[in-house]
């Protein structure tokens, strides 16, 4: 499985590769994790909807992985 994310990857995909990436998105702001529409959107996707700049998620969870 992959160790690190896309803009393109599925808020599920990312959980399903570390559950620790859960924190990361709410603490962005992304309460909504466990919301079974969540699990089927991109990050990008995720990222517009809350108003977040993505590559600045994508950038955090991917430090997070690598330092695993």
């Amino acid at each position: 499985m992959a160790k690190s994310v896309t803009k393109d990857t599925l808020i599920g995909e990312a959980l399903m590769i570390d559950m620790g990436i859960a924190e990361i998105l709410m603490a962005s702001g992304m309460h909504c994790v466990g919301c079974p529409a969540s699990q089927g959107e991109t990050i990008e996707e995720a990222c517009a909807v809350h108003g977040i700049e993505a590559q600045g998620l994508i950038d955090a969870i991917n430090k997070y992985l690598s330092e695993k």
